[in-house]
C-alpha cells in the first residue's frame, strides 16, 4: 500500500465568510467532498480555517471590526461556535467527524505541549478524523498570537511534517505584480522559496477581513519549507481546485523547496 500523505488546507476569513456575509456552507460542503476525495486516495487532511472573528461580527451585529483586544475576543467565541458547527454538519454528511484544536504560539514553544499537540493530531488522522485548526483568539494576547493562520498552517506544517501546505484564498495565487494597480502583471505558477522575487512582488496589505496579504502567505511558505513542505497558493473558489490539485493539474502558485 502507498504511504499516506499529509495535506495542510488552510482557509482565509475573507473567503470563506463572502467577504464579512456570513460563513459560506455552499463552499464549505463543496471542500467537504472534495476532502473526502482526498482521503479516498491516502491522503490525510488537517485544516486550519480563519473566519471565527468574522462570523462572530455577523452574529453580534457588528459592522466593522473593532480595534479592542476584548471585543475581538469575545466576536471569536460567539463566531467559534458556528464554525465549527458548520464544519462538523457537513462533514458528518459524509460518514466523517471534525474535531475542534485551538493553539497559542505558547502552545508550540513549549516542548512537551508541542509532543502532546504532535500526538494529538497524529491520533484524530489514525481514527478518520479532520482536525480543524484555529487560533485561540479568545485567550490569545499580542505576546504569544500567530498574528495570522497563515503562519500557523506553516507551524502545523512543521508540526506533522506535511508533504503539502495549499492555502486557499481569495486570490489566485501569486504575481509578478500588483494586479491591482498594474494590468500587465502575470501570475507566478511556480517559483523555488528561495528565489528574491518572492518577497519582492508579495504585498504586505490585507483586506479589512483578513489579517494580512499574500506578503504573509509567501512568508508561511518559507517556514513551511523547513519540514521540506511545498506549498500552493490558489483560489478558492476555484471549482474542484484541490481534486485538480491532487490529480496533477497546476493551479495558482506552486512555491517549491
Amino acid at each position: 500500500m502507498m504511504s499516506k500523505q499529509r495535506w495542510i488546507i488552510k482557509v482565509g476569513s475573507a473567503l470563506l465568510t463572502n467577504n464579512g456575509k456570513g460563513i459560506d456552507q455552499e463552499l464549505i460542503a463543496n471542500w467537504a467532498e472534495q476532502i473526502v476525495h482526498l482521503r479516498d486516495n491516502n491522503i490525510d487532511v488537517i485544516m486550519v480555517s480563519s473566519g471565527a472573528i468574522v462570523e462572530g461580527m455577523k452574529r453580534l451585529g457588528w459592522e466593522k471590526k473593532p480595534k479592542d483586544i476584548h471585543q475581538l475576543q469575545a466576536a471569536a467565541a460567539v463566531g467559534q461556535m458556528g464554525l465549527v458547527q458548520s464544519y462538523e454538519i457537513l462533514f458528518s454528511k459524509h460518514d466523517v467527524h471534525t474535531a475542534q484544536i485551538l493553539l497559542t504560539r505558547d502552545n508550540l514553544t513549549n516542548d512537551d505541549r508541542y509532543e502532546n499537540i504532535s500526538a494529538t493530531l497524529g491520533n484524530l488522522l489514525m481514527l478518520g478524523v479532520i482536525p480543524i485548526v484555529n487560533e485561540n483568539d479568545t485567550v490569545s494576547t499580542a505576546e504569544i498570537k500567530f498574528g495570522d493562520n497563515d503562519t500557523l498552517a506553516a507551524l502545523v506544517a512543521n508540526l506533522v511534517s506535511a508533504d503539502k501546505l495549499i492555502i486557499l484564498t481569495d486570490q489566485n495565487g501569486v504575481y509578478d505584480a500588483d494586479p491591482r494597480s498594474d494590468k500587465s502583471a502575470q501570475l507566478i505558477h511556480s517559483i523555488a522559496v528561495d528565489d528574491e522575487r518572492l518577497t519582492e512582488v508579495a504585498s504586505k496589505s490585507g483586506g479589512s477581513l483578513g489579517s494580512g496579504g499574500m506578503y504573509t502567505k509567501v512568508t508561511a511558505a518559507k517556514q513551511a519549507s523547513e519540514s521540506k513542505t511545498d506549498t500552493q497558493i490558489v483560489y478558492g473558489r476555484e471549482q474542484n481546485v484541490l481534486t485538480r490539485i491532487l490529480h496533477g493539474e497546476h493551479v495558482g502558485t506552486k512555491i517549491h523547496c
